[in-house]
């Protein structure tokens, strides 16, 4: 309802103003821009910029009271300035900028007031159009895309203005006309709040870039031609008399019309030269131009040759264009414009370094390096090899008919600089794959190395719970007996000192029982064996206790570190393990390390019954798990009724 009110009343003020002006001749270019602002201001509503059309209703308001008050002109540049300050959103979000807009009201209100000379007014318009283009100029770099536009489309709308009232005056004070610029001036500041409008209208928006770069090319143009003819009168020496003012006046006018048409009549122009010799289509620097743009938007690479093929063709291939992409020496057709069947070609050493290091190459070339690229009907052919830092990526050909013209060096240039665009987006998409493989591969083992932490604390859990219960049931049972068995023979020898004799032997057995026990289950935590001789000794006494027969055969130069010699026996050690649970009982238990100056390698195997893949059990994630921790992979090979070999590889060159 606010929002409205306020359009309402925005719109009955330009109304007003307007009907003043009509009234009054001399405000109707003041009721103009204010009619201008209110409509400025009904279209950031309608697209949704409430708070920008608020500042627009702003400067309507006060736009149209100095259309009845010419008073209040101070004023009303001081809603324009803080019109310039709000952008691009509509809000004075910085205490800078507030505070220029404060002082700007207070001075313009004072202005007013005092009702200064109309030279301080110009001196007041001047300081706030360069205040408000700075602040625009400033936020630019800093705003959204969709913030720099609204500011280019504004400061278009700025320059435009500064340079019709710069010719205007410039045209008043040399040639008189027009007889009244103050309202020329002030009708041209129309462009401004429609700057504005087209900044935040979504249909328009997004060309804000091309808007003032359009705006700073008819500035200066029309300041170059203002300048020239600035130089004319000055050459004469005096003021222009009536017949030769008119006539300066209408050479600028046809001045200006021919710069503003200089630039599209000669693309006209160079279209119809081209088709009268033969060369009609896209300039061949307009596609070097085109793809380095397009290189720079997100336009998947695949979509990308497939323009430049089609642009190639189109500007200097009428026969077809080709885009070959490979590397190490092979390269694929990947597309061609017209379409042609895949095709493979090979360069051996020589021809790649020789290829990789041509800028562009013709058909005598080609037969000596690249034969198969030649065509039958002999055409004009050219070949720029896509290449970065000497390496070979791929290939751009082109092709002509037989009656075509030969390809120019400026054909030549255009192919050899495509080819090192090609080349480094070549090279930059491999960079990518290869930069995104790492990343999944990083991601992957990420993930392996959390599951694998989380086993390892998981198994180190059960395994103080199994030492605890080993304790509790084997050695713990063996030293209550024991200690029962000490309580009775102190009592028995009390007693009958002749009846101790078998109860000596039976507490020496449990004694030798406790301690085979004790043993045991060191053996299980660390054995001495592998601590202090090594594999050898240590899995030839892990095969002595398996329940099936085992035998061990160790080729290995010399001693490894605790976690390579660690992680070995563990591995065998679940392995042996597993075999003498599953295997069944007339299975036999090889077990073979051997070693080279890189790899130590194990193998585990027996004659079994084996499993079905995919029946790998607990026992082979942690030996992956142990052999992971050091670099190591493990092998799983089993199949039912054929027994199971378990391989396991750890480098070794590094853990000396």
């Amino acid at each position: 309802m606010t929002r409205a009110l306020a359009l309402w009343l925005g719109g009955a003020a330009a109304l007003t103003a307007l009907g003043v002006g009509l009234w009054d001749g001399t405000n109707l270019a003041s009721a103009v821009v204010a009619a201008g602002w209110a409509v400025t201001a009904a279209g950031c509503h309608l697209v949704g910029r409430p708070a920008v059309a608020r500042w627009a209703i702003l400067v309507a308001v006060l736009q149209a009271a100095a259309a009845v008050w010419t008073a209040a002109v101070p004023v009303a540049m001081a809603g324009w300035l803080a019109f310039a300050l709000a952008l691009p959103d509509g809000e004075l979000r910085s205490v800078p900028r507030r505070a220029i807009a404060a002082v700007a009201a207070v001075l313009g209100a004072g202005l007013a007031v005092l009702s200064g000379p109309p030279s301080l007014y110009g001196l007041a318009a001047v300081v706030a159009a360069g205040t408000g283009a700075t602040g625009i100029i400033l936020r630019c770099g800093q705003a959204s895309p969709r913030q720099r536009a609204a500011l280019q489309w504004t400061g278009a709308g700025l320059l435009l203005a500064g340079s019709a009232g710069a010719t205007l005056i410039g045209l008043y004070l040399l040639l008189g006309v027009p007889a009244n610029p103050l309202t020329w001036l002030v009708v041209a500041l129309v462009v401004v709040p429609v700057g504005a409008l087209l900044g935040h209208v979504p249909a328009t928006a997004h060309v804000g870039d091309k808007a003032l770069l359009e705006a700073v090319v008819a500035a200066g143009f029309t300041v170059m031609i203002a300048s020239v003819y600035l130089v004319v009168v000055l050459g004469l020496g005096r003021l222009p008399e009536d017949t030769e003012r008119d006539l300066l006046v209408s050479s600028m006018a046809a001045a200006l019309v021919v710069a503003v048409l200089a630039f599209p009549l000669r693309v006209r122009l160079l279209a119809t030269a081209r088709a009268i010799t033969g060369r009609a289509g896209v300039p061949p620097e307009e596609v070097l131009a085109t793809f380095g743009a397009r290189m720079s938007r997100a336009v998947p690479f695949d979509e990308l040759l497939l323009q430049l093929a089609e642009s190639l063709k189109a500007a200097m291939a009428p026969a077809g264009a080709e885009i070959w992409v490979g590397s190490d020496g092979v390269l694929h057709r990947t597309l061609s414009v017209p379409d042609l069947p895949t095709a493979r070609l090979e360069l051996n050493e020589r021809e790649r370094i020789v290829v990789g290091r041509t800028r562009v190459g013709g058909a005598s070339w080609l037969a000596v390096w690249m034969p198969g690229l030649l065509s039958d009907d002999g055409g004009p052919i050219r070949v720029a090899p896509a290449a970065h830092l000497g390496e070979l990526l791929g290939l751009i050909v082109v092709r002509r008919p037989v009656d075509a013209p030969p390809f120019s060096e400026a054909d030549d240039q255009v192919l050899v600089q495509l080819g090192r665009q090609v080349g480094l987006a070549l090279h930059n998409m491999r960079l990518d794959s290869a930069l995104q493989a790492s990343l999944d591969e990083l991601r992957r083992r990420n993930e392996e190395l959390q599951a694998s932490r989380l086993r390892i604390v998981t198994a180190a859990d059960a395994a103080r719970r199994a030492i605890e219960r080993d304790l509790h049931d084997g050695a713990q049972q063996h030293l209550v007996a024991l200690s029962v068995k000490l309580s009775l023979a102190g009592e028995i020898i009390a007693e009958e000192p002749g009846a101790t004799e078998n109860l000596f032997d039976e507490l020496r057995a449990d004694v030798q029982g406790t301690i085979a026990a004790l043993r045991e289950l060191a053996h299980g935590v660390y054995p001495p064996l592998l601590r202090n001789h090594g594999l050898d000794h240590a899995l030839r006494s892990a095969a002595r206790r398996s329940p099936l027969p085992c035998s061990v055969s160790v080729d290995l130069p010399r001693r490894y570190s605790e976690e390579i010699e660690a992680a070995v026996y563990f591995c065998c050690l679940e392995a042996i393990q597993n075999a003498g649970k599953h295997a069944g009982a007339d299975a036999a238990i090889t077990v073979d390390l051997a070693a080279t100056e890189a790899l130590l390698r194990f193998e585990v195997g027996d004659d079994g019954t084996g499993f079905a893949a995919g029946d790998a059990g607990h026992g082979f994630v942690n030996m992956r798990d142990r052999l992971g921790a050091i670099g190591g992979t493990l092998t799983v090979e089993s199949e039912l009724g054929a027994g199971t070999r378990i391989r396991g590889e750890i480098p070794v060159e590094t853990n000396v």
